[in-house]
């Protein structure tokens, strides 16, 4: 009898185990779909830009062979596993859409000031779009996960921005991306465009200096204590930082069939990306192939408002980018 009780005990005990087991399953599994739905921000379908464009008096059609990638730079330092979180206070503080044109095997560019004010969409904790706000671009980042999601939401908001141009892909980069990458190609070579006095010593306006590691952090990203603090200022170091690397990365590809996948490894831990490291490496020898074009900035307006700096691009502006970037005339 007691054999019998405990055998039934025993029956229990195992029963109560494996619903546990099938309990705790669940919770995982449920968590791990909610995981894989957060991170499945689809684009906005109205996003679509038309076929045709009339400007000028001309009509222009849209070019088929072309493939962008937006390339964001973050306001903060770390590695990117770091970074995972729907309160995340990320922004990015460079926007740049690269743009390449396959059939002419060039690549032009947009920046967009970090100030512009665009419309935004608002996410909900599953990455679902519950609203949208006119803001600073820089601003969509904070919403979303601080990685896909926010990136993907910047994405969004810089193609309503640009008149429903598709972003094919994306990267976004921590500030340690900078250094780290103008090491590992040897430093960059600029002229010096502000007065970095109480700076950095090593930045004399006028002189050429061959910027690394920290020098270039401090180069690109500086604008409190400099006589133009605007961030117009800092978008022309910005411009002429991206084309002196370009050239020389590009350079160093040529030379070296091995350097854009080592190139990719050595910032890979500080990068956010919608592509995989084999068509991440593929875009970085496609731009060494392909030569440097025009970096359109977006000319407007601004205002202050709050303390904060709004910057109001004309329409008349983002529509000749769009043009020159993705039309050409019938």
């Amino acid at each position: 009898m007691k054999k019998t009780n405990k055998r039934r005990l025993l029956l229990k005990v195992c029963a109560l185990v494996l619903v546990v087991i099938f309990l705790i399953s669940a919770v995982f599994y449920g968590l791990e779909i909610w995981e894989k739905h957060r991170f499945a921000f689809s684009e906005d379908e109205s996003l679509i830009s038309q076929d045709t464009l009339e400007y000028d008096g001309k009509t222009f059609k849209k070019k088929e062979n072309i493939e962008t990638f937006l390339v964001l730079g973050l306001d903060t330092i770390g590695e990117t596993y770091s970074i995972d979180s729907y309160t995340n206070d990320k922004q990015s503080d460079f926007v740049v859409l690269f743009v390449f044109d396959n059939d002419k095997k060039i690549c032009n560019a947009v920046q967009i000031n970090r100030d512009t004010i665009a419309e935004i969409n608002v996410l909900g904790v599953a990455g679902d779009k519950v609203g949208t706000v006119n803001k600073q671009i820089a601003l969509a980042h904070t919403y979303g996960n601080g990685k896909e999601v926010s990136c993907r939401n910047v994405a969004n908001a810089v193609s309503k921005l640009m008149l429903g141009v598709n972003v094919n892909h994306y990267v976004s980069f921590t500030m340690d991306a900078v250094s780290v990458a103008t090491d590992f190609i040897g430093g960059v070579e600029v002229t010096v465009l502000d007065d970095f006095t109480g700076i950095s010593s090593e930045l004399v306006k006028g002189e050429t200096v061959n910027l690394n590691g920290e020098l270039a952090l401090t180069y690109v990203r500086s604008r409190q204590g400099l006589e133009d603090s605007s961030n117009k200022s800092r978008m022309n170091r910005h411009t002429q930082f991206i084309k002196a690397f370009y050239d020389k990365f590009s350079q160093k590809v040529k030379d070296d069939k091995q350097f854009a996948v080592n190139a990719y490894l050595s910032i890979s831990s500080y990068v956010v990306s919608d592509c995989n490291s084999a068509k991440l490496e593929g875009l970085l020898k496609k731009s060494a192939d392909y030569s440097i074009g025009e970096i359109y900035k977006l000319e407007g307006t601004e205002e202050i408002k709050d303390n904060l700096v709004e910057f109001y691009p004309s329409e008349e502006s983002i529509k000749e980018a769009v043009i020159n970037l993705f039309y050409n005339e019938k």
